[in-house]
């Protein structure tokens, strides 16, 4: 018996036989006369890779929502990147040497500039390129990759890594979990394991040494752990853990139909992230009550050129006509990790702090006006709600306003018809924004406060760097008040305040958010029954009492550990 430490990617916990993917492309590298006639193999290569990506692409949209599918957006445009492209050839040019030795080659030399960056997420890239790579070696060799997809037993996939391709076609019937050598939270196996809910432990540094196909394992998707070949007493101890993880994904599925509601009948909207209408189903299945920040970016992105009125309209009548409850639909949040080729930003040493969000729509008012359009347009058909991001000033949010009114004017001499008491509100996100809520609650229906960036910009972190991540806390005292200040400007108001960021999802945090008046809480759909598990063994008297201990808590630490200790 061995236990080989990871990090926790997926909860849950398998217990089964391994199955090793090992599988290694080799090629040679040779000398060759005719350049031209291996350049005509890389593209033949490229255009059959294109094709496979695109139908996984497509496949995963359906099955798992457009923010997996994205995964593989960014491995076409991969193969779509000019700079590998012309490297690849110029090494068959300069060296003389056959295709498949300048691919391997040159992506090796890319995924190597991705490896050694220190930021973890950045790191995590250079998989995706050696899985685009491969894809492309395959073609070449006429190798047929290794299927997951048609498994005859049930099994636990052990890896140096699985690529996205990999973990897309999984059969989730007979796969039980996952465990890779290497690998992160942010990484790409992380993310579809928790979307596929497969358990999942990364980052096993030990772990191929320690298995081969055959051997019994323990994953526990919770801890963080792999167990190689358990005792009869490790065996029983897990099968009981199973089995009570079990009946309590059972209980929560019981919990769909119920409300949201404390022990003594104080009630909470909870509410689903999505990125196109394809994620609905998740939201349904899980009971969402309705949509509380659906990121229209989606609807730009992956495609050649700006979507139209009509294109948008239907994308957002299609959710409105579908959710029997509100939609709060963002306006257009691009800039930062968010970019549109065909519009061609500019370069930003600082990207999240720059030209992104409402600061783009207010000088294109081209593009923010057709999105309100469709949007105005879509209303009559459901709940919907417009919302804009990134404010950090009074003059922004009344410009957005301004622009509004003008398209509500436009649309009425047109003769359309839409909702003309539709609800108008903004993001907190923004710590300028958190500071001057009561001035901005006088011109809003609402807010949703964004916690991913708002801890970001109020801690000075980015979040996706390994070396000051440790800092990047939602249990920090500052943001913590933040909120409290929020909700409380809001009130004061008679507006109401939703969340729509990681924090709204997180357990821990909701006795102190229903405490603190939180009124919407908006987050992936998987997280719901828990967080409503919470708010029903409550009392509304019990939540501010937490509430209160929390706020008399000095240090991110003491939060969190007095939060984890209750639920």
């Amino acid at each position: 018996m061995s236990k080989i430490n990871g990090v926790a990617a997926s909860p849950g916990i398998a217990i089964g036989e391994v199955l090793v993917l090992e599988e290694e492309l080799s090629y040679d590298r040779v000398k060759v006369e005719d350049v031209a006639k291996e350049k005509i193999k890389l593209e033949e290569a490229m255009s059959a890779s294109k094709k496979q990506l695109t139908a996984i692409k497509e496949k995963v949209k359906a099955e798992m929502g457009s923010e997996q599918a994205e995964i593989f957006q960014a491995h076409l445009m991969v193969l779509d990147d000019p700079e590998l492209i012309s490297a690849i050839e110029n090494k068959i040019e300069a060296e003389a040497i056959n295709v498949e030795a300048a691919l391997g080659e040159t992506i090796e030399e890319f995924a190597t500039i991705f490896s050694n960056m220190d930021n973890e997420y950045m790191k995590e890239r250079a998989s995706d390129i050696r899985d685009v790579g491969d894809r492309i070696l395959r073609n070449l060799l006429g190798l047929e990759a290794q299927s997951v997809a048609d498994l005859e037993q049930e099994v636990i996939l052990i890896a140096d890594d699985l690529t996205p391709s990999d973990t897309a076609q999984v059969d989730k019937e007979q796969v039980l979990g996952f465990a890779t050598k290497i690998g992160g939270r942010t990484s790409h196996t992380a993310i579809m394991a928790r979307s596929l809910g497969i358990p999942a432990v990364v980052g096993a540094k030990e772990l191929l040494e320690a298995v081969e196909t055959g051997t019994t394992v323990i994953v526990d998707g919770v801890a963080g752990v792999v167990i190689v070949e358990p005792t009869e007493e490790q065996l029983a101890e897990y099968q009981e853990k199973l089995a009570d993880y079990q009946k309590r994904q059972e209980r929560l599925t019981k919990l769909k139909e119920l409300p949201a509601e404390t022990e003594d009948g104080h009630r909470v909207e909870l509410a689903a992230n999505i990125g196109t209408p394809a994620d609905l189903d998740s939201a349904l299945e899980n009971g969402a009550e309705g949509i509380g920040l659906y990121r229209s970016e989606f609807l730009y992105m992956d495609r050649e050129s700006l979507p139209t009125e009509e294109e948008q309209f239907e994308a957002y009548k299609e959710v409105a006509e579908r959710i029997d409850g509100p939609t709060v639909i963002r306006t257009l949040d691009i800039g930062g990790d968010k970019e549109l080729s065909y519009l061609d930003l500019p370069d930003e040493m600082n990207p999240f702090l720059g030209y992104r969000a409402i600061r783009i729509s207010l000088e294109r008012t081209d593009i923010f006006k057709a999105q309100l359009r469709a949007i105005l347009r879509a209303s009559r058909y459901g709940q919907i709600k417009i919302m804009y991001p990134m404010i950090s000033s009074l003059e922004e949010l009344q410009a957005a306003n301004q622009i509004l009114a003008e398209v509500k004017e436009d649309l009425t001499k047109e003769g359309f018809d839409f909702n003309r008491e539709l609800e108008v509100g903004m993001m907190i996100e923004v710590p300028a924004a958190a500071m001057i809520a009561d001035l901005l609650a006088k011109e809003v229906d609402f807010f949703s406060i964004g916690t991913n960036d708002l801890i970001q910009y109020t801690t000075a972190t980015d979040r996706m760097n390994e070396h000051v991540a440790v800092l990047y806390q939602p249990f920090h005292p500052a943001i913590l008040r933040l909120i409290k200040r929020v909700v409380e400007a809001a009130h004061k108001h008679d507006s109401w305040v939703g969340m729509c960021g990681e924090m709204a999802g997180d357990r821990r945090l909701t006795p102190f958010l229903v405490g603190v008046g939180l009124d919407e809480f908006s987050m992936s759909a998987v997280s719901i029954p828990e967080v409503k598990e919470v708010i029903r063994n409550l009392t509304i008297q019990q939540a501010k009492e937490i509430t209160d201990q929390v706020l008399s808590l000095s240090t991110s630490q003491k939060i969190e550990d007095f939060l984890g200790s209750y639920c």
